[in-house]
């Protein structure tokens, strides 16, 4: 399983990061596990990418993590830095 940041459709305007099976990478619906939520990024993020590269910071709001889930009107998988992956899982506790 693969650490990445999922952003979805306009419709849906979601930022997810969680674990998927690289395969399925390419797809507009994917299973992930250990899925969390950005429900606000901060300025210091400098963008949604941010996420994916610094991972969130104290000033960010995300949810809890989920054991797994199916997200819908995918429109970017984006590998995370581990540096990123580490600050994810720091909020999942």
């Amino acid at each position: 399983m693969k650490p990445v940041l999922i952003t979805t459709d306009k419709d849906k305007r979601g930022v997810f990061f969680g674990y998927i099976d690289p395969k399925d990478a390419d797809k507009d619906t994917i299973r992930a596990e250990r899925v969390q939520m950005c429900l606000y990024w901060s300025e210091d993020m400098r963008g949604v990418l941010g996420l994916a590269v610094y991972g969130p910071s104290s000033t960010c709001r995300i949810s809890p993590a989920m054991p797994s889930g199916i997200i819908k009107g995918v429109t970017l998988v984006a590998e995370v830095t581990k540096e990123a992956e580490k600050a994810w899982k720091n909020f999942a506790k």
